[in-house]
């Protein structure tokens, strides 16, 4: 995880999403203490993938707040969440058109 901005609140929670027939969508739910952290993550079926990453924010929803990175578009399959440079968090699978969830460990 590293930090480039500096994201307030998203005081309506709101995120478009574009998923379908080859791809998903990612939510990593975290605690207030990563919020505009960014998080990465790469896809599985290679050592040498590209990283992406997304920004932690705080979201305003119904019942208080919670702390999440959206990726709103990934293609299909099985993915590793870096908690650093080397280490993993865990792994997602990412299926067509739908939303998969992932909550990140404690330390």
């Amino acid at each position: 995880m590293h930090t480039h901005h500096h994201y307030g609140t998203s005081e309506t929670a709101s995120v478009m999403l574009d998923i379908g027939r080859d791809t998903g969508a990612l939510v990593i739910y975290t605690g207030p203490e990563q919020q505009g952290l960014e998080i990465e993550i790469s896809p599985l079926d290679t050592l040498t993938a590209a990283r992406t990453h997304v920004a932690v924010r705080e979201r305003l929803i119904n019942h208080g707040k919670l702390y999440c990175a959206v990726y709103p578009s990934l293609p299909a399959g099985r993915y590793a969440v870096w908690r650093g440079e080397s280490e993993q968090a865990g792994t997602v699978t990412i299926a067509a058109s739908r939303v998969a969830e992932f909550s990140w460990p404690a330390n």
